[in-house]
């Protein structure tokens, strides 16, 4: 292991100048020593506004075993952007702070470090720096940030009654990737029969299209990412919307196949697995009625997608409507510190 030592025996500026090496390495810029980070500000910026979000990588809650190393830093990335992205703002800087246990293997940091920087490649997203303490636990605590001229942003409020709930992804992949990787579903049909769900929990992937689109025309008046799960992301539209609700269309524009799939295999609820499953980053927007049919045309021409999932009512309920009947959700997914 003299190759591969904990990085306890590296120390952190040995940890930096790798940090550093495989930036250089990947995007041939290199890092600023200071103090402070620095983003130069282009004159396009000059009628915007700054657009940040910090959302905390935990290994014991965020990360399956399954997971590799390299997963689990590009994934950090990912979560963080997608809700920018939802906003149509897209994003241009992040800065990084690690949380590293003193047991972690060097060759194991370089993965992790490999995914955040190839993450930030494919991106165009300029890795600008961040901090490194010790920590019981992987901790990956990134802020991610962009520019943009506030009547551009979807926001969460401006929703109103007769409005259409619609997403740029179907439901239910997360639910059953992580039903067979938390589960230790051992037997490898399912990892054949399966591999889009598992993929989706191991290697999530965000399109930017769609909100771009859907804000520069002005169809959409609202959004929200759901990597707390449907029916969690649809309450938490409500708080900023209050006195309204949804009625959620359950078929296959909103369910994967993958998940019909699923449930013939296991007696799970169908509902547990697309409402509650989490960390899709799908993205929701609430698009005017009128607008519908034009948005989706005009996102399926460059090879985006648009699906029509349901409705926003008057009423201070959200509602499956299943084989023509309708139900309550009462179950709004998972929450920090609940019980």
């Amino acid at each position: 292991m003299n190759g591969n030592p904990q990085i306890e025996n590296l120390g952190e500026i040995k940890l930096i100048n790798l940090i550093e090496e495989l930036v250089l390495k990947k995007t041939g810029k290199g890092l600023i020593s200071d103090d402070a980070f620095f983003f130069k500000l282009k004159e396009e910026y000059s009628d915007h506004i700054i657009v940040l979000n910090s959302d905390m990588l935990v290994s014991t809650t965020d990360v399956p075993s399954q997971m590799s190393f390299y997963q689990i830093g590009r994934k950090a990335v990912i979560m963080n952007m997608s809700d920018l992205v939802v906003k149509s703002v897209k994003p241009k800087g992040i800065i990084i702070s690690l949380g590293l246990p003193s047991s972690l293997r060097k060759k194991n940091f370089i993965e992790v470090m490999s995914g955040i920087i190839d993450c930030c490649v494919e991106f165009d997203l300029d890795y600008i720096g961040g901090d490194i303490n010790e920590t019981k636990e992987l901790i990956i605590n990134p802020t991610v940030f962009g520019f943009k001229h506030p009547s551009g942003i979807l926001y969460r409020k401006g929703i109103k009654s007769g409005d259409i709930l619609a997403s740029n992804k179907k439901f239910g992949l997360t639910g059953v990737g992580f039903d067979i990787l938390l589960n230790k579903r051992s037997d490898k049909k399912y990892f054949e029969n399966y591999k889009r769900s598992i993929r989706s929990v191991l290697e999530p992937e965000i399109s930017e299209l769609e909100a771009f689109i859907l804000a520069e025309k002005k169809f959409a008046v609202s959004s929200i990412d759901s990597s707390d799960g449907l029916s969690k992301s649809l309450q938490d539209l409500l708080i900023s919307n209050p006195n309204l609700g949804f009625e959620i269309f359950f078929n296959e524009d909103l369910i994967d196949s993958e998940a019909f799939q699923y449930i013939e295999d296991f007696s799970i609820p169908l509902e547990d697995i697309v409402l509650n499953g989490g960390e899709e980053y799908i993205h929701l927007f609430i698009i005017n009625p009128n607008d519908f049919i034009e948005a989706q045309k005009e996102i399926q021409a460059k090879g985006g997608q648009l699906f029509r999932i349901g409705r926003v009512i008057s009423e201070k309920k959200i509602y499956i409507l299943k084989d023509g009947k309708l139900s309550v959700i009462k179950n709004y997914g998972f929450e920090h510190f609940s019980k």
